[in-house]
């Protein structure tokens, strides 16, 4: 089953309990999961990150505005949007992977940054969000 068919059978089940909070983040979620699917880029994962994204944005900027209710419903919708993505990888595991790009890019300051990235990325590609990598590759080459 796609992740486009769970979202649409979990707005089935959201409006049969009358969650209107989750059938209108689900079917955002559907809308844009379709939108990608038309446009030729059927990468679920990379569609739900952006949109989780998103939501964490939106709720920073109205945090910042003092609108602390609309703030907490992004990131309930944030959540929502987790539940599809896959499992993050444990630090432990990055950390490896990071440690051989390192090794294999023979990255040796910060300035090499982007070159260690652009083998990190497509290895842990949906299980781990880029400011994480960024994070322990920048760690690292500090090191």
């Amino acid at each position: 089953m796609s992740v486009l068919e769970r979202v649409q059978d979990d707005v089935k089940t959201a409006m049969k309990g009358r969650d209107r909070e989750r059938v209108h983040a689900l079917r955002l979620i559907a809308n844009e999961l379709q939108k990608a699917a038309k446009e030729g880029r059927p990468d679920d994962v990379a569609v739900l990150q952006r949109e989780r994204k998103r939501r964490l944005e939106a709720a920073e900027a109205y945090r910042e505005g003092g609108s602390e209710d609309r703030a907490a419903a992004e990131e309930r919708e944030a959540k929502i949007i987790e539940d599809y993505l896959p499992e993050q990888m444990p630090d432990e595991e990055l950390r490896a992977i990071v440690g051989d790009a390192v090794a294999e890019s023979r990255a040796s300051s910060p300035k090499e940054m982007g070159r260690v990235m652009s083998l990190v990325m497509p290895k842990v590609q949906g299980r781990a969000e880029g400011r994480r990598v960024s994070e322990l590759v920048r760690e690292a080459l500090a090191s």
